[in-house]
């Protein structure tokens, strides 16, 4: 049984930069695997933090554009509560 291949998403955008949309992907996909036990915690942790790390460094960058710091800091901030949801 094959699955039909999803529509492809552009990698990066014209600024060279990932979408906040393949963040906020990341986090839902890692929240459900954990929800539906299909990923070890410790291991949903670590992927955790290391999206809360990449999307600090990315929101501190003082040369990105506004537009594009919004939708990261709202990735940012879904990361941080799930990340505080699997220490719990």
């Amino acid at each position: 049984m094959s699955k039909e291949p999803k529509e492809a998403k552009e990698e990066l955008g014209s600024d060279g930069l990932p979408g906040h949309d393949y963040f906020l992907d990341a986090v839902n996909h890692i929240d459900e695997a954990v929800a539906n036990k299909t990923i070890a915690i410790g291991a949903a942790k670590g992927i955790v933090y290391s999206l809360v790390e990449t999307l600090g460094t990315m929101v501190g960058d003082p040369d990105l554009p506004a537009h594009i710091k919004s939708g990261y800091m709202g990735a940012l901030d879904l990361a941080v509560e799930l990340e505080a949801k699997l220490h719990k």
